[in-house]
């Protein structure tokens, strides 16, 4: 194996499971020249990262996006594909894409005709994380799987960003209230309690953080009102490089089932998950499993009828009041159980 294409569009978090399957390809192919298409926001997160093409593949550009990806890939020739994504729009992509080995999903695990643009598949795994499935499609080739190890490239002014936003003399909570998903999100009056009582509990320092779409702006602003105590609001106001500085300085990340908890799991920093839309052992924070809020057991049976046991692996809890089902007390709850496993000093 000289040459491997991967093959993994979005979104942020999968992106980041993906950066262990290349250091490991690094480690175990010395040498082996990797490119990666990706798409354009997650490329701002890593597409720096050492010895590795990056390919941007701009899904929002129709016919032409795939034109562009078909002229590069002219007069190439990959030992390998790894098609780590079964949307149709991915299928299309990899389609553009020349390689002699495609490495794609198991059966189960494949849709939108993913079967046609593959000819060999990851082994079946009934009930998996996205890390270990994304980890396992080095195994068709004679690997190891990756092991669960990250790298993200930051600066020297993404790491003096967060210091300017941290404080040095107490706890730092960072909470990253949106998911892009609407339904994934615990209401803003709820984040404004925990953020109170952390405050007033446990001394922290709270910091809201969002990207700049209008709905994380009005819903980080949301938070800031309802607490009696005062928030650091820097939504939008930061980059993808220097929200992972500060998630990686900060001592603890509060978020739903989105990006940038991955992130902050993969640079080492425990994340407070809460759950109720999404199974946290198999999307969860991969690192901070054990501080995630679990209420998706309960979701799943009081708006599909189903068990865990009985649910397909993956099925969402995605339902208008699903959220709620999460109490304020069960994430303050959890905060003083972290605090308390995590004691100054």
């Amino acid at each position: 194996m000289n040459s491997i294409c991967i093959l993994r569009l979005s979104a942020i978090g999968d992106v980041t499971h993906v950066i262990p399957v290349v250091l490991s390809l690094q480690d175990q192919i010395p040498g082996v020249k990797i490119t990666w298409v990706i798409g354009k926001i997650e490329a701002k997160l890593i597409g720096d990262l050492p010895g590795v093409e990056f390919i941007v593949f701009d899904k929002k550009a129709g016919r032409q996006g795939y034109a562009e990806l078909r002229k590069q890939m002219q007069g190439r020739k990959f030992d390998a594909l790894l098609h780590m994504q079964v949307a149709f729009r991915a299928n299309l992509a990899a389609a553009c894409i020349p390689a002699r080995v495609r490495i794609g999903y198991d059966k189960a695990r494949s849709k939108d005709l993913h079967s046609l643009f593959i000819n060999r598949r990851i082994k079946p795994a009934p009930q998996q994380h996205v890390r270990d499935c994304l980890a396992s499609f080095l195994e068709p080739l004679g690997l190891e799987a990756a092991p669960p190890h990250w790298q993200i490239p930051l600066s020297d002014s993404d790491h003096e960003f967060a210091r300017a936003h941290l404080a040095s003399d107490r706890r730092n909570l960072v909470i990253s209230p949106c998911a892009s998903h609407k339904l994934r999100n615990w209401p803003a009056e709820r984040y404004a309690w925990l953020a109170d009582h952390a405050v007033q509990k446990h001394g922290m320092k709270v910091i809201l953080v969002g990207s700049p779409a209008p709905f994380e702006a009005e819903y980080c602003a949301a938070i800031e009102a309802g607490m009696k105590e005062v928030a650091h609001n820097i939504c939008g106001k930061d980059t993808l490089k220097q929200l992972t500085a500060l998630m990686t300085h900060a001592d603890l990340v509060v978020a739903p089932d989105t990006g940038p908890a991955h992130i902050a799991s993969a640079m080492g920093t425990d994340v407070l998950g809460l759950f109720a839309a999404s199974n946290p052992y198999r999307s969860g924070p991969f690192n901070s499993l054990a501080w995630c809020v679990n209420r998706y057991p309960e979701a799943l049976e009081k708006f599909t009828g189903k068990t865990v046991e009985q649910a397909r692996w993956g099925t969402k809890a995605e339902f208008e009041g699903a959220m709620e089902l999460i109490t304020v007390a069960d994430a303050t709850g959890m905060l003083d159980r972290w605090v308390e496993a995590h004691p100054l000093g």
